[in-house]
């Protein structure tokens, strides 16, 4: 399966529409990536990015947002909310968050980042309320095998760690396991880089990459 998938659910253009800097300045992007996600938390999130008062009921936090929301518009500023790990919202809460969102001004777009499980929940016709009201959708595709090598190549110059930290072998293995998944790459480093001070050696090699591999999360996968 695929990548995380990216929805944009809005009256207006979909992100891909936003032609300019000067446009995307003119964008607010509160941010909602706890994994807790029942209607009541994420209603206060953003509530809190925009330091409105959470307190009292959900009603009264609705109310502060969507007046907030409007001063935003009138400041001649668009609000894109993001729900990161969307897929973990019951569906009955998204449409608490839909509805919430129809007394938003106009230019607005509510943007979920989610598993690919959350097209097919939308699919269902009970759903269709919901998934009408997508404009815009996009999967993430796993990363080729170069563009992997380079993404670990460029995390090594962020902390100013030579290339050959990693043997090109060792590279080489772990771009193949972690099967274009920026997590599982991320992972296999950093655990080939603890087997490798463990060892108290000064560069990566195939032993290292391959005691992590060993591990039993890792052999489950591989069974799978």
């Amino acid at each position: 399966m695929g990548g995380p998938v990216h929805l944009a659910m809005a009256p207006t253009l979909p992100p891909r529409f936003v032609r300019d800097r000067q446009e995307l300045d003119a964008v607010l992007a509160p941010v909602v990536n706890r994994t807790l996600h029942t209607y009541h938390s994420v209603l206060r999130i953003p509530c809190e990015a925009f330091q409105i008062d959470t307190d009292g009921w959900d009603v009264r936090c609705e109310k502060r947002l969507i007046e907030e929301a409007h001063r935003i518009n009138h400041a001649g500023k668009m609000l894109a909310p993001i729900i990161d790990d969307a897929h973990l919202i019951d569906v009955h809460d998204l449409r608490r968050l839909r509805l919430l969102f129809e007394d938003f001004p106009k230019n607005h777009n509510l943007i979920l980042v989610a598993q690919p499980g959350l097209l097919t929940s939308l699919a269902l016709t009970p759903n269709h309320d919901i998934q009408s009201r997508v404009t815009y959708s996009v999967l993430v595709p796993r990363l080729a095998p170069d563009d992997m090598a380079n993404f670990i190549r460029a995390q090594l110059d962020a902390v100013a760690m030579p290339h050959a930290t990693f043997t090109p072998d060792a590279l080489a293995l772990i771009v193949r396991s972690s099967e274009g998944y920026l997590r599982r790459a991320r992972n296999l480093c950093l655990g080939a880089l603890v087997e490798t001070v463990r060892d108290r050696s000064r560069s990566v090699d195939l032993k290292q990459v391959n005691r992590v591999l060993l591990q039993p999360h890792w052999r489950e996968r591989e069974a799978a």
